[in-house]
């Protein structure tokens, strides 16, 4: 791939987040703060619009070929960042956003991207029957990309997490020649990396569910792509941090009798950010989570699927509850 699409997609991330910071409240782009925000002014929001589009922009016009041979791939990221960028400016309601993620994935579905193998436990190989892979792949994209959207609490955070999945991914593509996973993960990384140029604590420019939503499609595909040198409990490590969290959150609110869904601040980045009430702290922090979650995803990768599940299962009721937000509230009573 020539380097032109990459400086390509560098310069214009850069222009385009430039001009969303300038046009940011006549195009009704500003994150106005809520009791859930932690920044206390207007902030712009929405660049995903920028750097998603200056991928897609970049790809068709410098790597043609490529973007034409996997067209379904693009087209489904794009379908995904049009429902993120009307939600960024007038907002979805949940149940369109599933609907426009179910037929991205029934598009990458159509052409063979998807989930048949739950992998081998105990030496027996877990296959999926042939109506079961639709639903099964559309629910683990659709959850993944959900859990990624909802880690998007502080500066920084969901770039820096996606930039460390996408470098797991990238080395991934690398070491087993993989031109879709190389090129997808790639450009996504700088164009990423460039949006946290101005995204990193104090942001001057939000994501915005046109970029958390589109970047947790896009590493959802390069997770299912995986799946071909990778075993899917190796995978699921190297994604671990939103959906560990994600799970918490959900368990914690059945537990507390309110519904799953709910709307909070008890996400893991909250809990971190409350303790000592640094925003660069709780990323690097959470940043380093993720990477030895990747090296260990990697590292686990010839084992058996089930020690493996076991192992997921013991970090979760560990993350679960050492970040209980109802233990300062025991210690007081």
């Amino acid at each position: 791939m020539s380097l032109t699409v990459y400086a390509a997609t560098f310069l214009l991330t850069l222009l385009f987040i430039y001009l969303l910071m300038r046009n940011a409240e006549k195009l009704g782009l500003l994150d106005i703060p809520n009791e859930r925000s932690v920044h206390q002014n207007p902030i712009p929001r929405g660049a995903g619009i920028g750097f998603v589009s200056a991928v897609l922009i970049a790809s068709l016009v410098f790597n043609f070929s490529h973007f034409v041979e996997y067209y379904y791939i693009y087209l489904s990221i794009f379908i995904i960042f049009i429902v993120g960028a009307i939600d960024d400016k007038r907002g979805v309601t949940p149940k369109i956003k599933f609907l426009f993620i179910f037929f991205a994935t029934t598009i990458l579905y159509l052409n063979d991207i998807q989930v048949s193998s739950l992998g081998s436990y105990l030496g027996y190989e877990v296959m999926l029957p042939l109506i079961l892979i639709l639903p099964f792949t559309f629910f683990a994209i659709a959850g993944f990309t959900n859990a990624f959207n909802l880690l998007d609490g502080l500066d920084g955070l969901a770039g820096a997490v996606g930039l460390v999945m996408l470098g797991a991914f990238l080395a991934i593509g690398l070491l087993h020649h993989d031109t879709l996973i190389i090129t997808l993960s790639s450009l996504f990384i700088i164009a990423v990396f460039t949006f946290l140029l101005f995204n990193w604590h104090p942001a001057m420019i939000f994501m915005g569910d046109s970029g958390s939503l589109t970047l947790g499609f896009v590493i959802s595909i390069l997770s299912i792509q995986s799946l071909s040198y990778l075993t899917p409990a190796a995978v699921l490590f190297i994604i671990a941090l939103p959906i560990l969290d994600t799970f918490i959150v959900m368990t914690r609110r059945i537990q507390r009798g309110i519904s799953p869904f709910h709307a909070d601040r008890n996400h893991m980045h909250h809990f971190l950010y409350k303790a000592k009430m640094d925003v660069k702290f709780t990323v690097i922090l959470i940043v380093y989570v993720q990477i030895a979650f990747s090296i260990i995803g990697y590292q686990l990768n010839q084992t058996d699927n089930f020690l493996n599940l076991i192992l997921f299962g013991i970090l979760f009721y560990i993350f679960l509850n050492l970040l209980d937000q109802r233990i300062k509230h025991r210690h007081k009573s």
